[in-house]
């Protein structure tokens, strides 16, 4: 089980007792629950299953994680009628400051492709 020692080291003070890791899907999974957030986001991934998740947060969403930076891509499904540029913007942000809240990270950069509008009601 490689993937149980995968991922980011936090820096903690001089007085640690340990590390800590974080795994990328932890990482992936901030991402995509920060995303969800998001008014006029309608899914992650580049599928059209409905709306997003709290099974599968991480869907749609990759990231590379170094020792003490992180970059993340995501695939979104807009609602229709929102701004594009507005939305995506707005998903940037909120992903980068959650992320570098709740892990310490340093987001080099978020990357949005727009997979598709939701046309539907609800």
């Amino acid at each position: 089980m490689a993937d149980e020692t995968r991922g980011a080291q936090v820096r903690q003070g001089k007085d640690k007792i340990g590390e800590v890791r974080i795994a990328d899907e932890v990482v992936a999974i901030i991402a995509g629950l920060a995303a969800s957030e998001v008014d006029g986001v309608d899914s992650t991934g580049s599928g059209f299953t409905g709306k997003l998740s709290a099974k599968n947060p991480g869907k749609g969403v990759k990231v590379a994680v170094t020792e003490d930076h992180v970059s993340v891509d995501l695939t979104l499904s807009i609602k229709y009628g929102y701004s594009i540029p507005a939305v995506c913007g707005q998903v940037q942000e909120k992903v980068a400051a959650a992320i570098e809240n709740m892990t310490g990270l340093v987001v080099l950069d978020v990357n949005i492709r727009v997979a598709g509008v939701n046309m539907s009601e609800g």
